[in-house]
């Protein structure tokens, strides 16, 4: 699933090249009976009331909440995409084709991995925005902007860690919401923190020689201390490199992130720790239903559990 990284990166480019555009038009085949009934498009019967709402605004900025993309458009609505497993909007000039939405030129957006798509916004310098969502799990509606903080979506949300007011002591104070939590599941709650994913809980924890599994109340100061600069020097580790594509994500110009390139620990079951002086290997076992990756030497856990490796 695209983290703070990933949906960062999105909007940064995206504010570049669709900002004052106008939408034209609006095209899908989402259609899921089990939607039937909510707010969003995977409902054929909201679709109608989605596309009236969009169609010929102007689009007047992006923003990033949380994994949420926010599309604000002209007649104070804002447009919600939550790209979920494996959903990446993507942009530039495409052709409808037999049912199918193909890119005009060869380059990036022919990758495999873009050729999923079930959203289609034509905007009014001809080309389109798109959505590429192998799974269909990704979630879009629209709603009031001035209503933003009464939206189920966001209201609970927690602070965003890359922010200039995202203090240790507010870091600190989130993670003991949930003391008696498991360090890694608690860094994934989007209620706690905002942003952090599977990727980037995995390769925080391996930085501040944390075990996934040990209790937040479990964790020291110092220790602590060193996860929220890791927490923060990570993710904007990433964002540099423009995410991470491991998985499906790319940005919208159809390219790899390549935070992929320098994973110490996620996804790299069975090899030697990269970590310096240290003889460990990777082991993989599961958090919450969750993948998690780990140093079996730097990242012990002091005190008895169940760990199955």
């Amino acid at each position: 699933m695209p983290e703070l990284p990933e949906v960062q990166t999105t909007v940064n480019i995206l504010n570049k090249k669709i900002k004052g555009l106008d939408i034209l038009d609006v095209w899908t085949d989402y259609d899921s009976a089990f939607h039937k009934g909510k707010n969003n498009i995977k409902d054929k019967k909201y679709f109608p009331i989605f596309k009236k709402e969009i169609l010929n605004k102007k689009i007047l900025s992006v923003e990033r909440m949380a994994k949420n993309v926010l599309i604000n458009v002209s007649g104070n609505h804002t447009i919600l995409i939550h790209l979920k497993m494996t959903g990446h909007l993507l942009y530039g000039k495409y052709h409808f084709d037999e049912k199918k939405w193909l890119p005009l030129s060869d380059g990036p957006l022919s990758d495999s991995f873009n050729r999923f798509i079930h959203l289609v916004f034509v905007l009014s310098n001809k080309n389109v925005l798109v959505l590429s969502d192998v799974r269909k799990f990704a979630k879009v509606f629209v709603f009031e902007t001035d209503k933003m903080s009464q939206i189920p979506d966001l209201e609970k949300l927690g602070p965003e860690p890359l922010e200039k007011g995202f203090t240790y002591k507010i870091f600190k104070e989130r993670l003991f919401k949930k003391s008696n939590g498991k360090i890694k599941t608690v860094l994934m709650d989007q209620t706690i923190i905002s942003g952090i994913g599977n990727i980037y809980s995995d390769e925080v924890l391996w930085m501040s020689s944390i075990h996934p599994l040990i209790k937040v109340k479990d964790i020291s100061e110092d220790k602590l201390k060193l996860l929220y600069k890791s927490t923060i020097k990570v993710l904007n580790e990433s964002l540099k490199v423009g995410g991470d594509s491991m998985s499906d994500y790319r940005n919208p110009y159809g390219e790899k992130g390549g935070y992929q390139n320098i994973h110490k620990v996620y996804r790299r079951t069975g090899e030697k720790c990269q970590k310096k002086g240290c003889h460990g290997i990777i082991r993989r076992i599961k958090v919450g239903g969750r993948s998690a990756h780990y140093c079996d030497k730097h990242q012990k856990i002091y005190q008895k559990s169940n760990i199955k490796e």
